[in-house]
Order: structure tokens, then C-alpha cells, then sequence
């Protein structure tokens, strides 16, 4: 009772200070069994609680109706959309059946690049460090001992920090120097392939580009930018024979991942919008190339109800 009263006063709450304000949250994978490796990242479980609390507390949208209820002023009360970055497989296989339990769009955000059967390079990293019999890595010329989980996941954590900021080519000959110099197997595919991508599209999730290869565009050159955002938009079309019309910068911290020039080319290619890792929600003053969006990370339902309607009056 006490619980049920919490919600839906924190409703009540998010009608008050939520007037025409819309909610973006981020998400990237959905897992079927939790991953020692990847604790922030929610289970079926956890995924399907928190999508039952927006289909009934809040008022969940297409990025395409929240566009226009944004535009015209009109969005109602306690707006939430929904989004996923990269394009894993799992968004098809474990998210979307919850999705569609509580009839809650999505949109999933895909970069092209790993369509193919390759991995991205953060996911490749991370599994030099995530087989437990595995007690030492060589990581140019320093032998790492990795120890307990937690200690594994802040040595990864570092090395994807060293590494993020690379030109693409250098950041993938290191990994794959990483896996030669200590004799490892590459992972099974994580991400979705095309046909993959056209079923989930079937199913009435939106889908975005997210460039090709996944760089961090601010130090890349103005046409290898331009290469990035316009290729991976014309792949897709190309896989789901209509219009792709929204974007997410990679990482997306305006100023250090993306910058005026990247927003620039956005517009010229032909996005109807684009999303930004800035957290905050967007209202009619909210460029519509940089809409705001936060992950939720809360595992309880209350915490997780909070935080959303604190969002409201950051």
C-alpha cells in the first residue's frame, strides 16, 4: 500500500514540475543472466520492472511523437522515450519481448560498422578480462594481474579510458595485438545483423544510425566525419528500405565528443534529430540536434521512480 501510495504521488509530482519536458533514457544492453563484467547493465528482471513502472506512471512515446509533441508545445504529462546505443543483439531478443509486454516504443540506435560479426572494440577489450581462469594479461609490455571482479572491472575501466581517444585504426591494431600477445579467442558476436536489424524494425522499434565505427568525432577530420554519420545512414536505409532520421553522437558529451562542426554535418546530411549523452531532460527550447538523455541506473523501483522526476527540476 505504502509503496503504491509512493508512486503515485511521485506521478502527481512529475505532472506538476514535468509540464512539457521529455525524459530520454539511455540504455545499451538488456542481459538475459547477469555479467560480473557488466553490473551496471540491467537483466530481463530488472529491464521489465522498470519498463511495468513507465507504461504505468508515465506516458511512454515514439522519438517521432515526442518530436512533435516538442515542437508544438503539447507533451504530455510524465513524456518518457526510450533508447538504445550501439545495436546489440540482445536488444532484439531480450528487451523487445518486454518492450512489447507493456507496449513501450524504442528506439535503438546502430553502429554499422559491427554488423558484420566483429565485435566493438570496448566489448573485445573487456573480454581480455573477463575469463575467470584467467589470472594475467600482458597489455603492452606490463603484465596486469587481474584478481577479483572488482579489481578486473577497474583495470578494464583504465584501459578503455587509454584507449578511447585513439585514431580508429591505432585504438583496433592495439586490441588486436592485445589478443595475439596473449593467445585469446575472440567472444561470439554480440551485435545484430542487418536481417537482425530488419526484424527488429518489423516489430515497430525505430532505428537510428550511430556512425560506422563508432569514433569519437571531435578529432576526426571534417570529411571522415562527414564519411561516418552519412554512411552508416545510408547503410541502414539501405537494409530497411525507408528513411533513417535520427542520430546519437558516439559517447556524446558535447564539447569533448562532438562539437558545433559534427552538429553541423548532422544537419546537413538529413536527421530529424539527434541525441547527446548530456544529462537533463529537453523542452521547446532544446535544440532538436542535441536532445538530453541520462541512464537509469537505480534497482529499486522507488529509487529508480525518484530520480526520474528528480530530472524535473535539475
Amino acid at each position: 500500500m505504502l509503496s503504491a501510495l509512493l508512486h503515485n504521488s511521485l506521478q502527481l509530482a512529475g505532472k506538476m514540475l514535468g509540464s512539457n519536458k521529455l525524459s530520454i533514457l539511455i540504455y545499451h544492453q538488456v542481459l538475459a543472466s547477469p555479467d560480473p563484467m557488466r553490473p551496471s547493465e540491467p537483466t530481463a528482471a530488472v529491464f521489465d520492472w522498470q519498463m511495468q513502472l513507465l507504461s504505468r506512471y508515465f506516458t511512454p512515446l515514439s522519438l517521432d511523437q515526442a518530436l512533435t509533441h516538442l515542437q508544438t508545445g503539447s507533451l504530455p504529462a510524465n513524456a518518457v522515450c526510450v533508447t538504445f546505443d550501439d545495436g546489440y543483439a540482445n536488444n532484439l531478443t531480450v528487451a523487445q519481448p518486454i518492450l512489447a509486454k507493456y507496449g513501450i516504443p524504442a528506439t535503438v540506435y546502430v553502429a554499422t560498422g559491427f554488423s558484420d560479426g566483429t565485435n566493438m572494440w570496448n566489448d573485445r577489450l573487456i573480454h581480455l578480462f573477463a575469463e575467470p581462469e584467467r589470472q594475467q594479461l600482458q597489455l603492452d609490455g606490463e603484465l596486469l594481474q587481474l584478481g577479483d571482479w572488482q579489481n578486473r572491472r577497474n583495470q578494464a575501466q583504465q584501459w578503455l579510458k587509454n584507449l578511447k581517444y585513439l585514431p580508429i585504426a591505432e585504438r583496433l591494431q592495439k586490441i588486436d595485438q592485445f589478443y595475439r600477445q596473449n593467445s585469446i579467442r575472440e567472444q561470439a558476436a554480440l551485435m545484430m545483423t542487418p536481417a537482425q536489424i530488419q526484424q527488429l524494425a518489423k516489430y515497430g522499434i525505430t532505428i537510428g544510425a550511430h556512425t560506422v565505427n563508432h569514433p569519437i568525432l571531435k578529432v576526426l577530420p571534417t570529411e571522415q566525419q562527414r564519411q561516418e554519420i552519412s554512411e552508416s545512414k545510408h547503410q541502414l536505409e539501405s537494409w530497411l528500405d525507408k528513411p533513417v532520421l535520427h542520430f546519437a553522437y558516439p559517447n556524446g558529451v558535447e564539447g569533448v565528443d562532438f562539437d558545433d562542426t559534427t552538429v553541423a554535418l548532422v544537419n546537413q546530411i538529413g536527421f530529424n534529430s539527434a541525441v547527446v549523452t548530456n544529462w537533463g531532460v529537453s523542452n521547446a527550447d532544446t535544440p532538436l540536434l542535441k536532445l538530453k538523455r541520462f541512464t537509469p541506473w537505480d534497482r529499486t523501483a522507488a529509487r529508480f521512480h525518484m530520480r526520474l522526476i528528480k530530472q524535473f527540476i535539475q
